[in-house]
């Protein structure tokens, strides 16, 4: 519903295909303000694509498009008038492994995620990494070595370092792509208390393999199957009292 702060982000029927096949098919879903909502199905079934459809990323791939919409605060995002580099501003997102820029220190790996935004001053960008690495809880760990590279932070450390670097330029919509499925359990768990605190300014989104994370994390689920959303609930009720007969054979283990 354009403008409706409760559901910021939407789908009404999207499709997202590749050259002559189609990986998500007629997705129509919401997603409330500060929750966060976990996007779960077994490999293929369009997880990742759709999260890749919510802030164009899908249309950077030979051959990919797009039909239906996605709705940000009423504003459809597929307009030929929407810049999509501005769009990912409002959309952050974060990929399966952690990807920071190999030859920037840990301060200009969030630094850098500002540029989008255009230049700020050094004060005002100084202010900007410290609040970002702080809500990525990173900052105590790094404060006294801003300036060295990236590359030296554990897996974990590396993670939070690209979700700080996503969320400086203060975006309203943060998208997390299996952000734990190269990390041991320890930056496992990191993640996910982090993902707790993040819907207090962010509203989160998470692709996961894993249907105990998503009971962990998450206030709403969204089932795939084959490029279709088969349902989508309150976490809980969809764990425990899910609609639909594929829903329950998932939950239960009865295939996937």
């Amino acid at each position: 519903m354009p403008g409706d702060r409760a559901a910021p982000l939407s789908t009404e029927r999207l499709s997202a295909h590749f050259g002559g096949t189609t990986a998500l098919r007629d997705v129509s879903m919401s997603f409330p303000a500060n929750t966060v909502t976990a996007i779960i199905g077994p490999s293929g079934c369009g997880k990742s694509t759709l999260l890749r459809c919510l802030n164009r990323m899908h249309e950077l791939s030979e051959g990919a498009r797009v039909t239906g919409q996605v709705r940000l605060d009423g504003l459809a995002i597929y307009a030929p008038e929407v810049n999509p580099i501005q769009l990912r501003r409002r959309i952050g997102m974060v990929f399966q492994r952690p990807t920071p820029f190999p030859t920037m220190s840990i301060f200009d790996n969030v630094a850098a995620g500002l540029r989008v935004n255009g230049r700020h001053g050094r004060s005002v960008t100084a202010q900007k990494v410290e609040r970002a690495l702080v809500k990525a809880a990173l900052w105590e760990e790094v404060k006294d070595r801003l300036g060295a590279s990236a590359m030296e932070l554990s897996g974990g450390q590396q993670q939070r370092l690209c979700i700080a670097r996503a969320i400086a330029p203060e975006p309203e919509i943060l998208l997390l792509d299996e952000p734990t499925a190269s990390l041991d359990p320890l930056g496992t768990l990191r993640i996910e208390e982090l993902s707790q605190e993040l819907k207090r300014d962010f509203t989160v989104v998470i692709v996961t393999h894993n249907m105990h994370q998503a009971g962990r994390v998450s206030d709403y689920t969204a089932f795939f199957y084959l490029g279709e959303l088969v349902e989508t609930a309150a976490t809980k009720d969809l764990f425990t009292h899910p609609r639909d007969e594929r829903t329950d054979a998932y939950v239960t283990g009865r295939f996937g």
